[in-house]
């Protein structure tokens, strides 16, 4: 990498000839494709053809394909040297629910000529499951108890496969992504609404990372850190939902929510909302910190909800 600015530090020239396929490339793909921007070849897949004009106007090269259709992905066999996989699991019902076939389509594509040197995905901090509260780090066994957290440990296992055959594999498994820039990044509209927390006895512990903090995160992950290894992609919070909640409700000026029992929750809240009030842990990063060296940006939520600062990237 030619920039000492990068978050990656200076690299040797053949660094400056690398391509990052970004798969999945939303609102984390872009923050990430900006901070690498002007330094590697970039170029991102992408299922619908109305977003090629803006991959383009944002430097990135667009290859029009679809996880969801297998033979569309025959051009990413050797089309990178580096992969951020960030698409998440199809919503499915019956049989085979567990399954990300998504995640073994792409493994099955970039198996099919050189594999890449290295590939980073982004998974969830779901696949641990309810832990009581616990701190958790990368050692503890996967025990997850919804179908979206199952697919993502399938997705976990796919990765793996291409790890065995010589890739260097990079899991990162997020929480809470939040950004007062980005869509729905932030509980404002939620505090609107009046939408009701839990009573501090019934709260749970629940984890966050910035947006541009898990971008550099992804980044620096693609060159850094050991083949095959888990990182928990999270700030230092140590922050139950409703006093999370509250603190934005400070911040912004509103009035916090009401505080009510689990037993009340059933009936007021909506079952998205609820299914995260079902498991409480608390992720330990210090090995995103030691391995990856991330410094993050935004080391709490008290810092990072606070309006965006005009810094780029580095």
């Amino acid at each position: 990498m030619p920039s000492i600015n990068s978050p990656i530090g200076a690299r040797p020239a053949r660094f400056r000839r690398a391509r990052v396929l970004i798969v999945g490339c939303g609102d984390i793909g872009m923050r990430a494709a900006l901070a690498l921007r002007g330094r590697v070849q970039l170029v991102a897949l992408t299922s619908s053809p109305d977003r090629v004009p803006a991959l383009r106007a944002a430097g990135i090269t667009p290859l029009v394909a679809n996880l969801d259709v297998p033979s569309s992905l025959g051009r990413l066999a050797g089309i990178a040297t580096r992969v951020l996989h960030l698409a998440p699991p199809a919503n499915v019902a019956g049989t085979g629910w567990w399954r990300d076939a998504r995640t073994v389509a792409l493994a099955r594509a970039l198996r099919l000529r050189s594999l890449p040197d290295a590939l980073v995905y982004g998974s969830t901090s779901g696949v641990y499951g309810d832990c009581g509260g616990a701190l958790v780090d990368e050692t503890r066994a996967a025990s997850p108890h919804t179908p979206r957290a199952h697919r993502r440990v399938d997705a976990e296992r796919s990765v793996r496969w291409l790890g065995r055959a010589g890739v260097a594999v990079r899991i990162l498994r997020i929480p809470g992504i939040y950004a007062p820039d980005r869509e729905g990044g932030t509980p404002r509209e939620r505090l609107r609404k009046g939408t009701p927390v839990l009573r501090s006895e019934d709260d749970v512990y629940t984890n966050h990372i910035h947006a541009d903090d898990l971008a550099r995160a992804c980044v620096v992950a693609l060159w850094r850190g050991g083949t095959q290894r888990v990182f928990n992609a999270s700030d230092d919070s140590d922050i139950k939902m409703g006093d999370y909640v509250d603190l934005a409700a400070d911040l912004y000026g509103l009035p916090r929510p009401r505080r009510i029992a689990r037993e009340q929750a059933g009936a007021e809240l909506p079952l998205s909302l609820l299914s995260f009030m079902g498991e409480s842990r608390r992720l330990d990063n210090t090995r995103m910190k030691r391995e990856l060296r991330v410094r993050l940006l935004y080391p709490t939520v008290a810092t990072g909800l606070q309006p965006p600062k005009t810094q780029s990237l580095p």
